[in-house]
């Protein structure tokens, strides 16, 4: 989407379409599946989780800490991420908007 058309959007949808498109790989969907079963890692960890080199996770990190879905803390001389619970409290609304309209709407629909 060219810079200028984000004028033409509230900024939560702006702020949703860069969290969707963080997700829109399966090898960050993977790194947050990772984050949610131990809690919290190093850079390290998840190289040793996932079949990709440490450049590329480091960049899927990067992505997902640019959109607000995950947070990194210096540990030594490493990084600790762990997920950003505000990025996520926004992914929630959306949908509970979206699962709220499909309880209520007209079964006969499309």
């Amino acid at each position: 989407m060219g810079v200028t058309k984000k004028e033409y959007f509230t900024d939560t949808q702006n702020e949703l379409a860069v969290l969707a498109k963080a997700l829109g790989h399966p090898a960050r969907i993977a790194i947050i599946e990772h984050l949610i079963k131990v809690n919290s890692c190093i850079c390290g960890a998840i190289v040793d989780e996932l079949p990709l080199a440490q450049p590329t996770i480091s960049q899927h990190l990067k992505e997902l800490k640019n959109a607000g879905l995950i947070k990194g803390t210096l540990d030594g001389n490493a990084i600790c991420y762990c997920l950003d619970e505000v990025g996520f409290a926004k992914m929630n609304v959306f949908f509970e908007k979206v699962n709220s309209h499909l309880d209520q709407k007209n079964k006969d629909c499309c």
